[in-house]
């Protein structure tokens, strides 16, 4: 058997050689997406879809086992994006120092408004010697001054009511802060101890029967007032239990968490005036 020379050889493995490369050159440019197939590791995409449509879609992003028009892009539906339960929703507490800011502005645009019709009224109200206005602008005047004497009328008195207005606390059995419970217990003795010390005579005859009071301290422990809410069908007694109270005053002054609550606390007392003459004292709700 003849044996091929070794050049032949070699030109027999070059000419396949180079109709291998040819080919492929042809393939990559004639047709890319077999090329990119067949040489590049092109991973598998999966689309899963739980709708399906017979419309095909004009501009396919991905192949799925399934036509599907417009991506599956179903309206109020929300899928989760993350395999952790949903956080819960925070929102901000009521800011106090913004509240007091919008307070502030608000009451400085009332005195604003205060102050302008005020103005207007002063102007109005100034005497022109030579005022030569007809009976209609004179009475216009006159309707316009009214209007706003009753506009500062009641603007004056928001503003007494916000501004001026003391804070009261007003003390029952249900109040449950520890400072108001032992003011109320040091001022219910002393007024005790006042009263059984002085306990009400009428011609040398001691009075004895009840009656509920209303006693409003301030925050310098000054009495302010003394109300009887129900009396005791004796005017006399009404009065000693009345002096008895005023006498027992002035009080402790509010501590500072009181002061930072309150300018007045009020209390609704029952007084009982007993056959053994003591004085003996019981707080009641405002309503009782």
């Amino acid at each position: 058997m003849k044996r091929l020379a070794p050049h032949r050889t070699l030109q027999w493995s070059l000419g396949i050689s180079l109709a291998l490369h040819l080919a492929l050159l042809t393939l990559r440019f004639a047709a890319p997406e077999t090329f990119n197939r067949v040489f590049e590791d092109t991973p598998l995409e999966v689309v899963l879809v739980n709708a399906r449509s017979n419309e095909r879609p004009p501009e396919a992003q991905a192949l799925a086992q399934v036509s599907l028009a417009g991506g599956g892009q179903v309206p109020e539906v929300h899928m989760a994006t993350s395999p952790l339960p949903a956080a819960a929703t925070t929102e901000s507490g009521t800011d106090i120092t913004e509240m007091q800011r919008k307070i502030e502005a608000l009451k400085v645009q009332q005195m604003r408004l205060l102050t302008q019709l005020k103005t207007e009224l002063n102007e109005l109200s100034r005497d022109d010697p030579g005022d030569k206005s007809n009976a209609n602008e004179r009475q216009a005047r006159e309707e316009r001054k009214q209007q706003l004497t009753r506009q500062l009328a009641q603007i004056e008195q928001r503003v007494a009511q916000t501004q001026g207005s003391p804070r009261k606390r007003y003390i029952s059995p249900a109040t449950k802060e520890t400072v108001y419970a032992l003011y109320y217990d040091k001022l219910r003795r002393t007024i005790e101890s006042q009263g059984t010390q002085n306990f009400p005579q009428a011609r040398g005859e001691k009075l004895y029967g009840k009656l509920t009071m209303v006693i409003t301290v301030n925050s310098r422990g000054e009495l302010l007032s003394t109300e009887v809410a129900s009396s005791s069908r004796n005017p006399l007694l009404d009065e000693r239990a009345v002096a008895i109270v005023r006498s027992a005053g002035p009080f402790d002054p509010f501590g500072a968490k009181m002061r930072s609550q309150a300018d007045q606390i009020v209390v609704v007392s029952r007084f009982m005036f007993s056959r053994d003459d003591t004085l003996s004292t019981r707080m009641l709700a405002p309503d009782q």
